[in-house]
């Protein structure tokens, strides 16, 4: 057989799915299914504010019931910083969180862990933990959210790797701008100049599988992790950070998912579980519900794009200016670090691509933290049209 048709021996053809039958069985195993059964059980006490700060939490009644293990605050954490993102070392993204935070910043921000025997008891001891808020205004709008009264990070040991435009107090993420040509006198020049505001809505990836990881320790003392994640090096680096502890002492097992859509290219349950079995040294279980798995894990970010495009009489496109801001939630990420302007047709005299993440308090948890590179493009495409 010719090298030619060697190529093209498959063209054609139907295969059978090598893991078909086991899924379709039922057979397939997933992160549930090697839960240890004496695994203690993890709950999250969760805010009812989009922005407050944490004044007390009196856990004595919790820590009396029966089965209850422990309840965990910001008071217990290591108070190193880190990132979720899943981006390879170093992230563009800041260090910016705590596996428990003194602040909250979003209607379902974690406040506490309920450790526990089971999830009844664990449940029923969240009903007993009084938080005591200041409660402080919230920021909804990412067109007012710049230079707000509320400063969403006013921690000063936040830690960024690279500069990527950000200004913490002033609500902004980050901060992206390229520019080739001179946009205005070309404008000037054009035919026509279409001009328009365009809106691309957040949007929520949903699973099958929910967000869930269990933690143990094995043989050699290592922190073993199995989470449905689709970053498994990432969560390791980050656990690392997050526990103050070599990279050595963490293994991530990353199971067959069942689905994740990239929102799980964020760690999500993984530190809280990791903190749970790493402190106690006990296995421990967490498990998002389907509100949890919708309301506190990660979405897509909503954009408002403000774009020009010049043209001459025969339409031919001259000039694309597109400028954008992003509602970033409350994570100091870059969400779009640079657009490939260069693709543009030949015939592009100037072009414009800005993008400035603004930091809010959204009533659920903010984007997903994973490096988006590239443009979105049916705004483009509207506005041609």
């Amino acid at each position: 057989m010719s090298e030619a048709l060697k190529a093209r021996q498959h063209v054609g053809k139907s295969y059978k799915k090598v893991d078909a039958a086991t899924i379709l069985s039922g057979r397939a195993a997933y992160t549930e299914d090697f839960v240890p059964p004496h695994a203690l059980v993890i709950k999250v006490l969760r805010s009812p504010h989009p922005m407050a700060k944490i004044l007390d939490i009196n856990a004595t009644a919790a820590l009396k019931l029966p089965g209850v293990e422990a309840v965990f605050t910001y008071k217990d954490v290591p108070k190193t910083r880190f990132t979720l993102a899943g981006q390879s070392y170093p992230e563009p993204s800041a260090y910016d969180s705590l596996i428990l935070d003194q602040y909250v910043r979003y209607v379902g921000d974690a406040v506490a862990l309920i450790v526990a025997k089971d999830e009844a008891t664990a449940l029923q001891a969240m009903k007993v933990v009084r938080v005591t808020y200041d409660v402080m205004e919230p920021v909804l709008d990412m067109r007012t959210a710049l230079d707000h009264p509320t400063v969403i990070h006013p921690e000063d040991d936040l830690h960024y790797n690279m500069p990527v435009g950000g200004d913490p107090k002033r609500n902004l993420a980050c901060s992206y701008s390229r520019v080739v040509g001179d946009i205005e006198g070309e404008l000037a020049k054009c035919d026509y100049v279409v001009e328009d505001t365009y809106f691309d809505q957040a949007t929520l990836q949903t699973a099958m599988e929910t967000f869930r990881t269990f933690c143990t320790l094995d043989q050699f003392g290592r922190l073993v992790c199995t989470s449905s994640t689709q970053i498994p090096f990432h969560v390791r680096r980050h656990i690392a950070r997050a526990l103050e502890i070599p990279a050595t002492k963490v293994r991530v097992i990353k199971p067959r998912i069942g689905g994740g859509f990239g929102s799980k290219q964020t760690a999500c349950t993984e530190l809280y579980a990791a903190f749970v079995t790493w402190t106690l040294k006990k296995p421990a279980v967490l498990i998002y519900d389907r509100h949890e798995a919708n309301n506190c894990s990660t979405s897509r970010h909503a954009r408002e794009w403000k774009i020009r495009l010049g043209a001459t009489k025969d339409g031919i496109i001259q000039v694309i200016d597109m400028v954008a801001i992003s509602d970033a939630g409350f994570c100091l990420l870059p969400l779009l670090r640079r657009a490939n302007i260069n693709r543009c047709p030949f015939t592009i005299r100037a072009k414009r691509f800005a993008m400035n993440p603004i930091l809010c308090t959204p009533i659920t948890w903010p984007a997903v933290r994973s490096a988006v590179t590239v443009l979105r493009k049916p705004c483009g495409r509207s506005n041609v049209r």
